[in-house]
């Protein structure tokens, strides 16, 4: 037999083992392709957080810290005191003010007396007058003296309205030495104390509003046209633990591209364009922390 004849079922063996190589190939790629579909619209990197964010406060006025009333942790009510300044000086202000008015209002009533009494004389010396039995001078004295108060009355009217301006401000600027929680919320960090010069510029209560939790989530450009709002949406805790899943629907979707700021990768933080959707919980999640990563996964219509 040929060397030739010798190299033919060779050739046609390894052709064999080539072509079931191959079948075996694209029967295990299948599986892989159908198990890398998925079942979701999009997918989106995100955050929780609460709508308007956390709130920082500041006295209103500089001073010395008199009182602290709150610490770390601390659950407030709307109104409740957080901290107040020295009062001595606006409270000193306030009772020289209430002094004042007081002083203005005296002398009111002491000028509507003589005033009543000023009328009631210059109507007698006009009567009598009229009647000839007593003289046009005298009454014409009476009558200008009326007037006189009249004007003197006008004018400590207008002194008593200024001293009650004067107290409304002085309450106010007490009112300005003491801070008080403007909603209900729960103290996050504290950096006062008591003996602490501070002025309006010095952060010193950072508040976690009691309001809903929200997701921020990161929308890639190209899913932008397939979420839309009030979609469901599955948000999932980073690790992906079993308890760490929540419904959500989508509340609105913005309308300005930014960065992706949530990505790991820095060449892929560099480069994604995103839009923010803002997601709302089905029910409310109080366990969630403000700043915590989740992975949002949109649901196709229609489906749970």
């Amino acid at each position: 037999m040929t060397p030739t004849a010798l190299r033919l079922p060779c050739f046609a063996a390894c052709a064999l083992a080539a072509t079931l190589s191959l079948a075996a190939c694209s029967k295990s790629a299948e599986p892989a392709a159908t198990a890398a579909a998925s079942p979701y619209a999009a997918v989106a990197r995100g955050r929780v957080d609460i709508e308007g964010g956390l709130l920082t406060l500041n006295m209103p006025r500089e001073g010395v810290l008199a009182n602290v009333a709150v610490h770390e942790g601390d659950t407030v009510k709307q109104g409740q005191l957080l901290a107040a300044l020295d009062t001595r000086p606006a409270q000193l202000a306030v009772d020289s003010a209430q002094a004042q008015l007081e002083q203005a209002q005296a002398q009111l009533k002491l000028l509507a007396v003589k005033q009543a009494a000023a009328k009631l004389r210059a109507q007698r010396l006009a009567a009598a007058a009229a009647a000839g039995a007593g003289d046009g001078q005298s009454a014409d004295d009476a009558h200008e003296a009326s007037a006189q108060l009249d004007a003197e009355q006008a004018a400590d009217q207008a002194a008593s309205d200024m001293a009650a301006q004067k107290l409304a401000e002085a309450k106010y600027e007490l009112a300005q030495r003491s801070l008080h929680a403007p909603f209900d919320a729960t103290v996050v960090h504290v950096t006062a104390q008591p003996g602490a010069s501070v002025s309006s510029a010095d952060a010193l209560f950072t508040l976690l509003p009691d309001k809903p939790r929200i997701v921020r989530a990161e929308l890639n450009e190209s899913f932008v046209g397939t979420v839309h709002p009030g979609m469901r949406a599955e948000v999932v805790a980073n690790d992906d633990a079993e308890n760490g899943k929540w419904n959500a629907h989508v509340l609105r979707i913005g309308q300005v591209y930014g960065p992706a700021t949530l990505e790991n990768d820095p060449q892929t933080r560099a480069n994604a364009r995103t839009v923010e959707c803002v997601l709302a919980f089905d029910q409310a999640e109080q366990q969630l922390r403000i700043g915590q990563r989740v992975i949002v996964r949109f649901m196709p219509d229609g489906k749970p």
